[in-house]
């Protein structure tokens, strides 16, 4: 039976860690939470991460799998971990902006009690306004994703992670 997955923890003060020398505190959490809060990791990757043209997205996702292999030789999961999330993170963005060129989802402010949340919240959804260029780049983000994810060291050390949280 497989184990519920905890969330990623936020109450964290992410600003003042260094989850390389404290990893006992990452979370996996669910698709990319955490992404842009985990450091070092975050000013590591972020800076390579580009999706606006196929042939950025193609470089931009090779150097980010790149980092991903380095933190696997050097035996780093939450590098590995957090190198996934911003490959699958080109995914979803990307996407956002194939499926709506502004890359705004929804019509509307998010509600001020809603901030900081994900979802519709009531506001309707604009319609689809499809651009080739960046459903290419959502592809090649994902060839990459689905490597780092699959990898098969990176799944056993998942799981072991996940066992101890």
């Amino acid at each position: 039976m497989k184990s519920e997955q905890k969330k990623f923890d936020y109450s964290l003060n992410y600003k003042e860690l260094n989850l390389r020398e404290q990893p006992e505190l990452y979370q996996v959490g669910k698709g990319e939470q955490g992404v842009l809060l985990v450091e070092p990791y975050k000013s590591e990757i972020l800076p390579h991460w580009r999706f606006k043209t196929p042939e950025i997205a193609r470089e931009s996702s090779e150097k980010i799998f790149q980092l991903f292999l380095d933190y696997k030789k050097n035996g780093d999961f939450v590098g590995m971990d957090m190198a996934r999330k911003f490959l699958q993170m080109g995914v979803t963005r990307s996407r956002r902006y194939a499926n709506h060129r502004t890359g705004q989802k929804y019509d509307g402010p998010v509600p001020d009690d809603k901030k900081g949340r994900s979802g519709s919240h009531g506001r309707d959804q604009l319609p689809l306004d499809a651009d080739p260029v960046k459903a290419e780049s959502a592809a090649i983000f994902r060839e990459k994703y689905l490597q780092a994810r699959e990898d098969p060291e990176y799944k056993r050390m998942r799981k072991e992670w996940q066992e101890k949280e």
